[in-house]
């Protein structure tokens, strides 16, 4: 089973907690023992677990990729967009999260996050459960 979540970014660059879109999708599936791999098809996107208690969390990581100055680098890529691209390959396209008890395996603190390094955009996370028989 695959499910595809829909992801809204409103700027250019931000992390969007899906964490509940995770867990809902655990809950319709009825799934009380696996694992959960989350999944992003996009090139300049990522996904990625974290801190989701302060939201000053997020916005560092995004000034702390920033930072890193890609933008002031001379890229071959005509559409002008690899600072994204080289930003998804740092973070990874996905993120794989046990499930026990019908519960994901996170930390007190932790959320999962999609990353939009080009945006604003329409997106989508693919969610793959894999049940413990």
């Amino acid at each position: 089973m695959v499910e595809s979540i829909s992801v809204q970014s409103r700027t250019s660059e931000e992390l969007i907690d899906i964490t509940d879109q995770i867990r809902s999708c655990i809950e319709r599936n009825g799934i009380i023992d696996g694992v959960c791999l989350i999944y992003t098809v996009h090139t300049t996107a990522a996904v990625t677990i974290n801190e989701n208690a302060d939201p000053a969390v997020r916005r560092d990581i995004i000034k702390g990729l920033r930072h890193l100055k890609f933008e002031e680098f001379n890229f071959s890529h005509a559409e002008g967009n690899s600072p994204a691209h080289l930003k998804s390959s740092l973070i990874g396209c996905s993120e794989m999260v046990i499930v026990e008890n019908g519960r994901l395996c996170l930390g007190t603190w932790q959320g999962i996050y999609f990353c939009e390094f080009d945006g604003p955009r329409a997106r989508s996370v693919l969610v793959k459960i894999i049940n413990q028989t």
